[in-house]
């Protein structure tokens, strides 16, 4: 007896998007026809019939999904079927032949224009006429009056003839309803189905004003296939990565309907190309908020993984700036590849890495404890007492000290008094004597008191893994000058066999590690195809490790160097008031050159963000709780899909303490705490906690002036000038990466002056934020945008 054929299934994320919108036992029902059809495509219970032939290596077929879905599904190959699309009704299978398929010339991809919704959205519409009275024409000689003729709208795209719209990517069965668009409605009312990626990224670009020259520089050229189009090769076309899942493996494929994450599955070509790329060494890709930076580095984790040998180690370091990150990448890391994937990766926060590289090289003696940026300014206030010496204040000592000293590797103080301060201000000779003799004192509590610093502890860990590296390297040398053989007798010697610690290091949220940490990082690889690849955002830099990457040895030059601009988490709106934020500040491409959100675009439209202003604290924080309240019980957003971002720990505390109150009655937990499972609260905390996640509802309160910024930077304005811009850019950047953080609302309040940082426009149309306490709830419909 035969047994069954194995076929293969591959979902396109147009499919995908028709999955998304079912209900969830229609999702079932398609993630059980998948598993089926990859089983046995002879089960007659499939129902699978021709549709009609493609041309070459394609041929369309329809399905039986159940008693009320259908899908349609595109043969490239024997026994190999991309899922196109499904639909659900009576009227599935007429839906589904009326579905127009074809192979996108700019991107090489399968395309799918649903021309029923054509038909319904755009070409059943009448063109849209002038408001107002109808004209008339004057009377003629019989005394009759006639209407005026009148003037037809302009269509939307009218200045861009078809052959510019196809070089773009305009998939080519839409152009004669596009011809009929002659407002943002009935476009938003098209873009609202499920049309190509690359038609529905040129059109909004178009449509906001975007050139056509920049529109190919930052879509089009995105989207383009590495090779050759050829608009006849269907096989080739449903394995380009606009096309297809990033994977074929059975586990993920199985969890078709039970709502998966689209990550998991599906990658913009650009991310696909920068996670799959072999680079001559080391890489870079930045981008703003939500444009998948961290989804292109888990993905790079994956593909670096698959091309290893066989083995138990775990030779692929992901890294980045703190714990709770540290801890989210292996939980997606898991997501995305299960135990397998999982063993061979070492994911760790850079600081726990680094401890445990100095704590390698103090076998038994347990590390002191570090002390928290409050406990190490507290020290320098003490040693300047000690020392009376007030010409310096904490924050410009420990700043001297971590990014100066440390970040330069001052082991002297003749380094010291040669080292680099650009972008620091003049410090001369005799302030840098006393600013070295004031470390060195610092340095000396820290001993007598047996603790350190995280700084110290990176230091230390760079340092001893430039001694490792050169041990390794003088290894490799010794061995390629005696004939290549393993030299077992030198090796074990050494006490250990030696080799670099890791063979790729891959890097989250790059912009936040120190200098220590990268000197650090490159000494644990060794320089190479593939060797480091990080991704990053200056523009989301909230600590003052401002670094130049060529100067420790990490190169990233030409192609190397990438960037990502679509976000897929945030607004239209809401990233255009985001951006605002940073308007006329200057940032760095994680080197020695400049970045800029040129190009940063979002595809999703919301709410307009809304600003609100109080006369004291006290009512701002009563009127965000009358706001989280109406959220909870009028929209029914769930308290864990909201978050509060406050300039303080002692505004966190507050805040939680007014929900609480028996009027509104709402829990709260800080952002950073453990959280009980299954608790609907309210997530509170500062605006640095906001780092890396993301809400449905981000409320931002306290943005007046003197919180954001603090006022204690007003003591640089004039004599530390530089000092005063990198902190101002820096609250800038705080204020900016808390906005991104939402993806359907942003609300922001104030109470008092408002921070500089917000426009004009939205400080003059602020609402007042009492008329959210009329009636101990906010009023029907209530914005301010």
């Amino acid at each position: 007896m035969n047994s069954p054929i194995r076929t293969q299934v591959i979902p396109t994320p147009q499919a995908n998007e028709d999955i998304k919108r079912l209900a969830p036992g229609d999702k079932n029902a398609v993630g059980d026809f998948v598993r089926r059809l990859r089983a046995d495509r002879s089960n007659r219970a499939l129902r699978l019939t021709s549709l009609r032939d493609t041309g070459r290596n394609g041929r369309l077929f329809l399905a039986r999904i159940d008693s009320r879905g259908m899908a349609l599904l595109l043969e490239t190959d024997e026994n190999r079927f991309s899922l196109l699309a499904v639909r659900v009704g009576d009227t599935a299978r007429d839906e589904l032949a009326r579905i127009t398929v074809e192979i996108n010339e700019v991107s090489g991809g399968v395309e799918l224009v649903d021309q029923s919704v054509v038909s319904r959205e755009v070409v059943a519409l009448p063109l849209r006429e002038d408001a107002g009275d109808t004209p008339r024409e004057p009377s003629s000689a019989d005394g009759t009056t006639h209407p005026a003729p009148r003037s037809l709208p302009v269509p939307l795209f009218a200045r861009y003839d078809d052959t510019e719209l196809l070089r773009l990517g305009v998939s080519a069965p839409l152009l004669p309803a596009l011809r009929r668009i002659t407002d943002r409605a009935q476009l938003d009312a098209l873009l609202g189905h499920n049309l190509p990626g690359l038609t529905r990224d040129v059109l909004l670009a178009l449509s906001d004003g975007m050139e056509p020259a920049d529109v190919k520089v930052h879509i089009t050229d995105a989207w383009r296939a590495d090779d050759q189009v050829d608009p006849g090769d269907w096989a080739k076309a449903a394995q380009r990565p606009g096309s297809r899942v990033s994977t074929e493996d059975a586990a993920v494929l199985d969890a078709l309907g039970d709502g998966f994450e689209a990550w998991r599955l599906f990658l913009h070509p650009e991310q696909h190309r920068l996670a799959t790329t072999s680079f001559k060494g080391s890489a870079k890709v930045t981008g703003g908020p939500g444009t998948g930076k961290t989804v292109v580095a888990l993905h790079r984790v994956r593909h670096l993984v698959e091309r290893l040998p066989p083995g138990h180690t775990r030779p692929v370091l992901l890294t980045t700036f703190n714990t709770n990150l540290a801890k989210d990448l292996q939980d997606r890391l898991h997501q995305l590849g299960g135990d397998e994937l999982v063993r061979r990766v070492d994911v760790k926060s850079i600081d726990r890495l680094a401890r445990e590289v100095v704590q390698e090289t103090h076998p038994g003696s347990p590390l002191p404890p570090p002390l928290s940026n409050e406990q190490a300014l507290g020290l320098w206030h003490t040693v300047c007492a000690e020392a009376e010496e007030y010409a310096f204040d904490a924050e410009f000592l420990d700043w001297e000290f971590k990014h100066v000293i440390l970040a330069q590797g001052c082991g002297t103080d003749h380094m010291y008094f040669r080292a680099e301060r650009k972008g620091r201000g003049v410090l001369q000779r005799p302030q840098r004597r006393q600013v070295w003799e004031l470390v060195q004192r610092y340095r000396a509590h820290l001993d007598r008191e047996h603790r350190t610093t995280h700084a110290l502890i990176a230091d230390e860990a760079a340092r001893a893994e430039g001694r490792r590296m050169a041990k390794v390297t003088a290894q490799a040398l010794y061995k390629a000058e005696h004939g290549g053989l393993d030299l077992i007798h030198r090796e074990a010697g050494s006490g250990m066999w030696l080799k670099p610690r890791y063979r790729h290091v891959v890097v989250d949220e790059a912009q936040d590690l120190s200098a220590s940490h990268w000197r650090m990082l490159r000494a644990m690889v060794t320089p190479g195809p593939n060797d480091i690849f990080l991704v990053g955002d200056a523009h989301q830099r909230i600590y003052a490790h401002r670094v130049v990457l060529g100067r420790l040895g990490i190169s990233t030059p030409g192609r190397s160097s990438r960037r990502l601009t679509l976000n897929y988490r945030t607004t239209r709106e809401i990233l255009g008031s985001a951006r605002g934020l940073i308007t006329g500040e200057q940032f760095d491409d994680l080197d020695d050159g400049r970045d800029t959100l040129e190009g940063y675009r979002s595809v999703l439209t919301g709410l307009a963000p809304q600003y609100w202003r109080a006369p004291d604290w006290q009512t701002e924080m009563r009127a965000i709780a009358a706001l989280l309240r109406e959220r909870h019980d009028r929209y029914g957003t769930p308290y864990a899909a909201m978050a509060v971002g406050v300039p303080s720990r002692d505004a966190v505390t507050q805040l939680a303490v007014t929900l609480a109150d028996e009027q509104y009655g709402i829990r709260a937990c800080e952002i950073g705490r453990d959280i009980p499972s299954g608790v609907d609260a309210v997530r509170i905390g500062t605006l640095h906690g906001f780092k890396g996640l993301e809400f449905q509802r981000v409320f931002l309160a306290g943005v007046s002036e003197g919180l954001v910024p603090h006022q204690r930077i007003e003591t640089y304005r004039h004599n530390q000038t530089e000092r005063y811009r990198q902190e101002e850019q820096r609250s800038r950047s705080l204020l900016f990466v808390a906005a991104t953080r939402a993806r359907d609302e942003l609300v922001i309040t104030w109470s008092g002056k408002a921070s500089r940082f917000l426009p004009d426009h939205a400080v003059r149309n602020a609402g007042h934020a009492t008329k959210l306490l009329v009636d101990d709830g906010p009023p029907s419909g209530s914005a301010a945008a």
